[in-house]
């Protein structure tokens, strides 16, 4: 029961659904992007994932990392697969000309991502942190940094990480205490000695690289209390001398990492900086808004986690309905047997549904996000839809990592349901994704702090001027579908998501509580509403292309009949989170926090 990469889903989407290669044509990344080019270097990365990830998967579950007086040991075959991968040039996709790097669209290279995760998702995390650290010295930093540290990290050779939180902070980031000191010593401007600790590093230590580049949350000397008192520095483990050549050891090791209950094969470090060498890469005090770049980034990779985990279980559930036997179904499908296979039973065809909805259902809500940041990235094009297509991300990364993580648990724990008491079993493979995927509820901030993210801060902070470009968006696809089922359904679902947020909107003025309380039933619907958006759009392109007689038929009529039971059984949902909301604070603050618990 081998994972495939499903690259005609993904083709579909790229070609079809989001139309790529006109996307690709209008500006210079994307030109060497053409339809031919993109099928071979995906068919290649997908042999690379299938043939050399895949097999690791489960080495890298049951054996995890080792840490021994600093160092990290990753699991056997990790090192050599990432030779393999930096050998490869897979690192230099989608980044900079200038750094040595092929410049491939952003949205081209997500795609390769998806595979790398469903395949190993441990091993996945060390390229991924990487390329977010890049992307956060390529914005912030002064050029010298970056001629001095881009090349190395372009190539592969160097990693990188994110060093956010600390023992006593948790998602709360301004309570972070470590210490960056302006370095009396140094013989350069803008170095400092940073000091303290961080945890839940992942990739913070390991064998594969020759060096590792910390980005690091640290505050000044009298900065200000709070968020606003945080700055941004380079921290490498290995000091890098100004013609690039490596220096000495700096002052940051690796306490111990962390015993975990999935991703065992990624390393999750506690990480201690002591007079380390760090370099400022944002303005003082000005770390955070620098940070979330990284952030940003981050958050569509754990979006990327959900999805590729629900694709995953899917296929698997799949492969094992379609060979298991059990129980007989009218009309009988094995006449000549004992029992017919589990996937002829409505309540199994249900589970599987519910994965395939998510599974392809998030993979349209990540490519489109993808297709996003090449715009905001491409220069060229008017300014006016760069800043648009920012806004849209503002609103779609919290949906996205929100939601398709919080559905992964469903789609991953469907699979063990499928598979029964099997499922329970480890040799089989279904609890280590379940395992795997929980992380990707709290990866980034947990969904609690997207739904305030996407409701307190983005939408009812901008008064809601942030959501109108999906809103508008949403009711153009509606008013030029007005015909076809789909885009029919998919009205009185917008129309109460833009009620619903005035709703909310009033609650919040009498009590700004409320919108804590509402926020992850918010996300919640919205999520479902913006797959339905996908959906739609999915549903009424294949049945064009039916009737033009184009593409596989079969492929286009389960796209169909899968939008179908989207709408039918899954949208309902909305009507229960729309209900809470509705509902309001009070049945949750009435009890007092003493007398929560009587023994």
């Amino acid at each position: 029961m081998n994972y495939k990469v499903p690259l005609k889903d993904m083709h579909f989407v790229a070609n079809d659904v989001l139309d790529m290669p006109t996307h690709y044509a209008r500006f210079a990344r994307g030109h060497a992007a053409e339809p031919d080019m993109v099928a071979a270097i995906w068919e290649e990365a997908a042999k690379f994932c299938e043939n050399e990830l895949a097999p690791l998967n489960r080495i890298g579950d049951e054996e995890g990392c080792t840490w021994n007086d600093g160092e990290v040991t990753t699991p056997t075959g990790f090192k050599e697969a990432y030779d393999n991968y930096v050998a490869n040039g897979w690192p230099l996709l989608a980044c900079p000309e200038e750094y040595g790097g092929q410049n491939m669209p952003e949205s081209m290279a997500l795609v390769f991502m998806e595979m790398m995760i469903a395949t190993n998702h441990s091993w996945s995390m060390y390229p991924g942190l990487s390329s977010g650290a890049m992307k956060t010295i390529h914005t912030h930093a002064p050029d010298h940094l970056k001629q001095r540290f881009m090349p190395p990290m372009v190539e592969g050779k160097w990693t990188g990480t994110m060093c956010l939180t600390e023992p006593h902070a948790g998602s709360d980031l301004g309570m972070l205490k470590t210490k960056a000191v302006p370095d009396a010593e140094a013989v350069e401007d803008g170095t400092y000695k940073i000091s303290g600790s961080k945890i839940f590093i992942s990739s913070g230590e390991h064998d594969f690289a020759d060096n590792i580049i910390h980005i690091v949350l640290a505050r000044l000397p009298d900065a200000p209390r709070g968020i606003k008192g945080i700055s941004l520095f380079l921290v490498p483990k290995f000091n890098v001398n100004t013609d690039g050549s490596l220096g000495d050891r700096n002052g940051v090791r690796c306490g111990s990492i962390e015993e975990k209950m999935g991703i065992h094969g990624n390393s999750t470090c506690v990480m201690n900086f002591d007079d380390a060498q760090g370099y400022l890469i944002s303005a003082p005090n000005k770390g955070m808004s620098a940070m979330f770049t990284f952030i940003n980034e981050s958050r569509l990779g754990v979006a990327m986690h959900g999805q590729a985990h629900s694709e995953v279980a899917f296929q698997k559930s799949l492969a094992y309905a379609r060979d298991r036997v059990q129980f007989r179904t009218k009309p009988r499908v094995n006449a000549d047997k004992p029992a017919d296979p589990i996937i002829s039973h409505p309540d199994v065809r249900r589970m599987l549904l519910t994965q395939k909805v998510f599974a392809e259902g998030g993979r349209m809500l990540n490519m489109y996000c993808g297709k996003l940041v090449d715009v905001s990235l491409a220069q060229e094009l008017p300014s006016e839809e760069r800043e648009e297509a920012e806004t849209l991300l503002a609103i779609l990364t919290p949906i996205a990592k929100g939601f398709l993580s919080e559905t992964s648990l469903e789609t991953t724990n469907l699979g063990i349901q499928v598979f029964g008491g099997h499922g329970f079993i480890k040799e089989w493979g279904m609890e280590q994704e379940v395992r795997d995927a929980r992380i990707s509820q709290l990866y980034e901030g947990t969904t609690g702090i997207q739904g305030l993210d996407l409701l307190g801060r983005k939408i009812l902070g901008t008064r809601g001027a942030a959501l109108k470009p999906l809103m508008d968006e949403m009711n153009d696809f509606i008013k030029a579908n007005r015909w076809n089922k789909h885009g029919r359904a998919l009205k009185p679902y917008v129309k109460m998501w833009q009620s619903l947020t005035r709703s909310v909107g009033w609650s919040a003025m009498k009590n700004t509580d409320e919108v804590n309380a509402a926020a992850v039933d918010y996300l919640m619907m919205a999520g479902y509403v913006t797959v339905a958006y996908f959906w739609a759009q999915a549903a009424r392109i294949a049945e064009d292309k039916i009737e033009a007689g184009e593409g596989d038929a079969d492929f286009l009529q389960s796209k169909i009949s899968t939008a179908d039971f989207y709408f039918q059984r899954i949208m309902p949902r909305t009507l229960g989170h729309e209900q809470a909301i509705k509902n309001g604070m009070d049945s949750i603050m009435s009890i007092d926090e003493d007398k929560f618990l009587f023994v």
